[in-house]
């Protein structure tokens, strides 16, 4: 099993579903080349435990070709980026 991260014309996230194991092929074709023709959408394979892409997709992260690595929208308060893990850099909050 694994999951896969619908892209929409502008590489953002629009649904993340569970299909078939990467290592598998369906019609001869590599999962992500199946479930683009498909779907019609741009399919990229993510992981919960981020041995690929950086980070788990969610919906309405931003896929980069460059980094290929899915970045989650920037939060409020954020103060940077870090470019090695593709995650913004928020401050803790004192909860005192």
């Amino acid at each position: 099993m694994a999951h896969y991260a619908w892209l929409d014309e502008n590489n953002i996230v629009v649904n993340v579903t569970v299909g078939v194991d990467e290592t598998e092929l369906i019609d001869g074709l590599d999962t992500e080349t199946f479930y683009s023709q498909a779907t019609g959408y741009n399919v990229k394979r993510t992981s919960y435990n981020n041995k690929i892409r950086k980070n788990y997709a969610g919906i309405g992260f931003t896929y980069n070709e460059i980094k290929d690595a899915f970045i989650a929208p920037e939060p409020e308060g954020a103060i940077g980026f870090d470019e090695d893990t593709c995650q913004w850099i928020v401050p803790l909050r004192n909860e005192s």
